[in-house]
C-alpha cells in the first residue's frame, strides 16, 4: 500500500497569504494533497477554510493573494475557475449554487461541450449520462424536472454531480453533508471511496468531525489563518481535532434542560395538517397533529424527503395546507409568513443563502429588517434605536463583525447563522420552528446555538426543531416525533430514541406503508 504522507503531493500551497478588506483571512498557509487520499481540511468558522479552497479553485483569483500554487510540483496561477478546472481541480462550493430555471440535467452539464454537434446539444444523451451520474450517486432524482423543484438537500446533490460530470483529479468538496440526513451522507460516501479507490484526490472540509473519523486519511487543521496541526490517520482523534481548532477543550454535550410538565397547557397546536406533495421531490404530508408546550423543544426527525421541513413551512404560511394550526388554544389561519409573525411565530429558514442573508445589505440592516416597526416612530425609523438595537443584538449572539456597516458576504457561515438569529428574536417570537439550526458551523458555534435554543426553552418559547444529524434532534429535543413519508409514525421522550431506534421506527413504518398500498391496489384490480 503507498504510504500517502511521502507520495509527492499532487496539490499544494505554499506560504498563502490572502485578506478581505485590511482583515488576514490566511497567514502563510502551507498545505499539500497526495494523490489518492481523501483529506480533511478542519478549522472553526472563520479559520479560513473555504478561503483557502477558494484560492485553490480559482475563485479568488492569482494576484489577489500572495504564495503560490503547486500542481505536481510545477507553479500554477489560475486566473478563473474555467482554468482550474481545466487543470483537473473540482469544486463543490458549500453554498448552493444552481440555475433554478432550468432541468436537473442541464443544471449538471452545465459549461459542458461535446454533447451534441457544433451549436445543439443531444438533450437525451445528456439526460442519459445525468440519470447515470446519479444512479453511481445512489439517487432518484429525475433528470427532466426543474431544479426549482429541488429540496436545498437536492440541489446539493446535483452540485456534486456537476462536479465529477468534469471527471476530475483533484475533488474539492466544502460541507458536502450539511443537508444530508445519514442515510445520505452513507450514500455519498460510498461514491467517494469508490472515487478513491479509482486514484482520484479529495480534499473535504467539513465540521462533523465523525465525518473525519469515518471517511479522510489525513487531516489539516486551520485556526486563525494557520495551519494550527497537520494530523495522520492512525494520531485521528476527536479531542484532539477539537483543540487544534479552538485552542481549547470543548464541552460538546447538549445542555441540560427540563422539560415542562406534561399537564402544561400547549402553546402551539396542529391538527390534521395536510400538504399536497410536489412530483419527483416527495410525497406530502398527511394528517399530522401534535401540540408543543411552553419551554419544550420539540424535534422533528426523518430522511431527506419526509416532509419535516414541509411542516415548518406550513405552520410559518410558506405552503398552502389543510387542518387547523392553534397558539394559545386560539384557532389562527396562516395563509402567509406575515399571518405567521402576527400569531408570535418565527421560522429560521434552512438555507441562509436563498432565503435568509440579504447581501446587498450590511450586517445591521440584514438583522433589523422586518423589525422597523419597532424601531420607528410615525413612520420613520430611528437611528439611534436601531443602532442600539443591532449592537444589543450582536453582543447577545456573540457576531463577530468589524461593525454593523461590514458586509454580510466577509463574515463566516457561523456569524451569518448568529445574524438570522438575532432577526428572528428581535422580534420577540413565542413559537420558533428552526431548520437545521447548525448547518455549516463549527463546533464552538454548535455548542453556543445549543445553548440559545435551551435559553430559550428556558424563557418559555417553545420550539421545534428539524436536523438531518439524528444525533443532533434527539440530542437537543425533549420529545422527538419520527416523520416519515408525510406522517407521524413514532414519538420518543428524552433518553428513549437513539438513531438506531428512529431508522427502525422508520423503515418498518415504510414497509407497513407499502403492504397497505398493495393491498389497496390489489382491491381496487
Amino acid at each position: 500500500m503507498t504510504d500517502l504522507s511521502t507520495a509527492p503531493p499532487v496539490i499544494q500551497t505554499r506560504a498563502i497569504v490572502k485578506s478581505f478588506s485590511g482583515v488576514q483571512a490566511l497567514r502563510g498557509v502551507d498545505f499539500a494533497v497526495h494523490p489518492g487520499e481523501i483529506h480533511a481540511l478542519l478549522g472553526q468558522n472563520g479559520a479560513g477554510k473555504s478561503t483557502l479552497v477558494k484560492i485553490l479553485n480559482g475563485v479568488h483569483k492569482a494576484g489577489s493573494y500572495s504564495g503560490e500554487i503547486l500542481v505536481d510540483g510545477k507553479p500554477v496561477t489560475f486566473a478563473s475557475t474555467s482554468e482550474a478546472r481545466a487543470c483537473g481541480v473540482g469544486y463543490v462550493p458549500q453554498e448552493i449554487e444552481v440555475l433554478e430555471q432550468l432541468t436537473v440535467a442541464e443544471n449538471v452539464f452545465a459549461g459542458h461541450t461535446g454533447l451534441g454537434r457544433g451549436p445543439i446539444i443531444n438533450r437525451r444523451r445528456m439526460e442519459q449520462e445525468a440519470r447515470a451520474l446519479f444512479d453511481e450517486l445512489g439517487l432518484s432524482i429525475d433528470p427532466r424536472m426543474l431544479v426549482a423543484s429541488l429540496t436545498s438537500a437536492q440541489r446539493h446533490l446535483v452540485m456534486i454531480a456537476r462536479a465529477l460530470s468534469f471527471k476530475p483529479r483533484v475533488l474539492m468538496l466544502d460541507e458536502p453533508t450539511a443537508s444530508l440526513s445519514g442515510v445520505e451522507v452513507e450514500r455519498l460516501f460510498s461514491v467517494l471511496r469508490r472515487l478513491k479507490a479509482q486514484g482520484k484526490t479529495m480534499i473535504f472540509i467539513t465540521h462533523r468531525l465523525p465525518e473525519v473519523l469515518a471517511i479522510c486519511d489525513r487531516a489539516t487543521v486551520l485556526r486563525d489563518g494557520r495551519v494550527a496541526a497537520a494530523i495522520e490517520r492512525e494520531d485521528f482523534d476527536e479531542e484532539q481535532f477539537i483543540y487544534a481548532m479552538s485552542g481549547q477543550k470543548l464541552q460538546r454535550l447538549y445542555p441540560h434542560h427540563d422539560a415542562p410538565p406534561a399537564e402544561t397547557r400547549p402553546l402551539l397546536q396542529v391538527k390534521n395538517l395536510s400538504i399536497a406533495g410536489r412530483f419527483g421531490v416527495n410525497r406530502g404530508v398527511s394528517d399530522v397533529s401534535f401540540d408543543v408546550r411552553p419551554g419544550e423543544i420539540l424535534g422533528l426527525a426523518g430522511l431527506l424527503g419526509s416532509g419535516r421541513t414541509e411542516i415548518l413551512h406550513a405552520i410559518y404560511g410558506r405552503v398552502p395546507y389543510s387542518g387547523e394550526i392553534a397558539v394559545d388554544g386560539a384557532p389562527v389561519a396562516i395563509r402567509t409568513a406575515a399571518d405567521a409573525r402576527a400569531a408570535g411565530i418565527a421560522l429560521l429558514t434552512e438555507d441562509r443563502k436563498r432565503d435568509g442573508l440579504l447581501f446587498n445589505l450590511p450586517v445591521g440592516a440584514n438583522i433589523t429588517i422586518g423589525n422597523l416597526t419597532k424601531l420607528s416612530s410615525h413612520g420613520m425609523v430611528r437611528e439611534g434605536r436601531e443602532k442600539n438595537a443591532v449592537l444589543a443584538a450582536m453582543r447577545a449572539l456573540n457576531v463577530k463583525a468589524r461593525s454593523p456597516q461590514a458586509s454580510v458576504a466577509h463574515l463566516s457561515g457561523g456569524n451569518q447563522q448568529k445574524l438570522l438569529f438575532a432577526r428572528v428574536l428581535m422580534s420577540a417570537p413565542r413559537v420558533l420552528l428552526l431548520d437545521e439550526p447548525t448547518k455549516g458551523v463549527d463546533a464552538a458555534t454548535r455548542a453556543e446555538i445549543y445553548r440559545l435554543i435551551v435559553d430559550l426553552a428556558d424563557k418559555g418559547v417553545a420550539l421545534v426543531v428539524v436536523a438531518s444529524e439524528l444525533e443532533e434532534v434527539i440530542g437537543i429535543a425533549d420529545r422527538c416525533l419520527v416523520v416519515a413519508d408525510g406522517r407521524l409514525v413514532g414519538e420518543f421522550q428524552r433518553g428513549e430514541g437513539s438513531e438506531d431506534k428512529v431508522l427502525r421506527t422508520i423503515t418498518a413504518a415504510q414497509a407497513e406503508m407499502q403492504r397497505a398500498a398493495l393491498a389497496n391496489a390489489g382491491h381496487a384490480g
